[in-house]
């Protein structure tokens, strides 16, 4: 049998309240609503679910094993409107250890000032498992994305202090930190273009390599060297005068970062989250 659900509504709240006036103003509606709705569902159910005094309304048998019924399906309901509605607040990222340490850590409080009543959880790691809930930010090849799902595609160049940076011709090779990844499906970081593009010479240059670009970052700054890396990763580096971009031009790779079927997320503050970091990567 089917029964209206406002009606369902009108004597869950009539029969906890007591009243049907107490239930209009509840539900916004008027107490001669809340009255054609249980008079509806009566007819329906064939059954008296209040008995109707002067100033109160009490509960029949039949009524109060509804109202059991309806106050704890009702519950149920909005339990669950309530878990999904704080499920929608919670953004749940994942991405690589360098974007995440490089580029959305220390952005991270400006979104939180924008969007207050969000909250990010970051994981990141070099495997991304996904679901329905994350917003896996990976890196991988341009051209195999689909385009609304770029982010951003990474140029590379030269980072170190001023000297180091200027000067590649000096006597002693200068040593450069680059990246070979751990994932062999991505493609190679494009040093050889770089030099290629700038009529460089690999004799002036002593490469070592890490798997990630954190690291190579890391260890440029601590020995005084110099990184070959995106240009993404260390805006905030730039601008904080740890590190100096040469003097050549940067090189476009076919890296980019990207959100896998990023229209498919589309939770509130999924979009908010996206919208946000799109405009922070414009700015690289």
């Amino acid at each position: 049998m089917q029964v209206s659900l406002p009606a369902l509504k009108a004597f869950e709240s009539a029969a906890r309240l007591g009243s049907f006036k107490a239930a209009a103003a509840e539900l916004a509606i008027s107490p001669t609503a809340v009255s054609h709705h249980i008079n509806n569902l009566e007819q329906r159910l064939n059954v008296s679910l209040f008995r109707r005094e002067t100033r109160k309304v009490t509960l029949t048998v039949p009524g109060k094993e509804l109202a059991v019924a309806t106050s704890q399906g009702f519950q149920t309901i909005n339990a669950a409107v309530e878990s999904i509605s704080r499920q929608d607040k919670q953004i749940n990222v994942a991405t690589t250890s360098s974007f995440a340490a490089l580029v959305l850590l220390p952005a991270l409080q400006r979104f939180y000032d924008q969007y207050p009543h969000s909250k990010v959880n970051i994981t990141s790691g070099e495997e991304i498992n996904t679901d329905h809930f994350n917003l896996p930010v990976r890196l991988g090849a341009v051209a195999e994305q689909a385009d609304s799902d770029v982010l951003i595609r990474e140029q590379f160049n030269l980072f170190g202090n001023a000297r180091l940076t200027t000067q590649p011709d000096q006597t002693a090779p200068i040593t450069v930190y680059s990246t070979r990844w751990k994932n062999s499906a991505l493609p190679e970081v494009p040093w050889q273009a770089w030099l290629n593009h700038n009529d460089l010479s690999h004799k002036q240059f002593e490469v070592r390599y890490f798997d990630q670009e954190l690291f190579g970052i890391q260890q440029a700054l601590l020995e005084n060297a110099c990184v070959f890396c995106s240009t993404t990763l260390t805006r905030d580096y730039v601008k904080a005068g740890l590190l100096t971009e040469s003097g050549y031009p940067a090189i476009d790779s076919a890296l980019c970062y990207y959100i896998d079927n990023k229209d498919s997320l589309i939770t509130r503050h999924n979009v908010m989250f996206i919208e946000w970091l799109e405009e922070l990567l414009e700015q690289h």
